[in-house]
């Protein structure tokens, strides 16, 4: 990635944040926004762990099933 696809990154992720800190300040029902996001990191986190979980056993698997090939190749 190019320094100007870099720039326009960042320039974008900027704005996505300022419309939605703008949208949080102008809106009348800020607990349940917070609420929404509270739930949806949760949801996140949650599914990010178990992925995590499953990483780790495929890695697990792979290890055993390298040392069973090098224990037969011995």
């Amino acid at each position: 990635m190019n320094n100007n696809s870099k720039f326009l990154l960042a320039l974008l992720v900027g704005a996505a944040a300022g419309v939605a800190v703008g949208y949080f300040l102008a809106s009348d029902n800020k607990e349940e926004i917070v609420e929404n996001l509270k739930n949806t990191a949760g949801k996140i986190k949650d599914e990010l762990e178990s992925e995590f979980e499953k990483g780790k056993q495929v890695v697990e698997d792979l290890k055993s099933t390298l040392n069973n090939l090098l224990n037969k190749a011995s």
